[in-house]
């Protein structure tokens, strides 16, 4: 069985700070990595790829969205969102392309959470 929860996004309001702050505590590399259109830092993981990186956002973010929770639909990306929708979850960003790190989209749950569905393939 693939693990359910693949990845989170902790965000962040001052990335260095945040790196050297995880670091310390998880007694690990947090390695900042940039890409085309973001900055990253990521968390130690092993070669599972089970693991989350630290994400610059607005303070307000922070305080009203915090942690990005990834659920693994992999293969099936696009019945996942339906069946959110038929069962009370929202759509809040559309199916988007992370390079070589897959496919994600953003619901809300039929609570209200707002979570992300990732699928390897569209």
């Amino acid at each position: 069985m693939e693990n359910q929860i693949v990845w989170v996004d902790i965000p962040v309001i001052n990335l260095s700070r945040a790196i050297e702050f995880y670091s310390a505590m998880l007694k690990g590399i947090v390695k900042k990595e940039e890409f085309e259109h973001f900055t990253v830092g990521i968390l130690p993981h092993a070669e599972t790829n089970v693991s989350g990186c630290l994400v610059p956002s607005p303070p307000e973010q922070i305080f009203t969205s915090g942690p990005l929770i990834y659920f693994n639909v992999n293969g099936r990306l696009d019945d996942a969102i339906k069946q959110s929708e038929m069962h009370g979850g929202r759509l809040v960003e559309d199916k988007l392309s992370m390079g070589g790190h897959g496919f994600r989209a953003i619901i809300h749950d039929s609570e209200g959470n707002r979570i992300a569905l990732h699928s390897n393939t569209p």
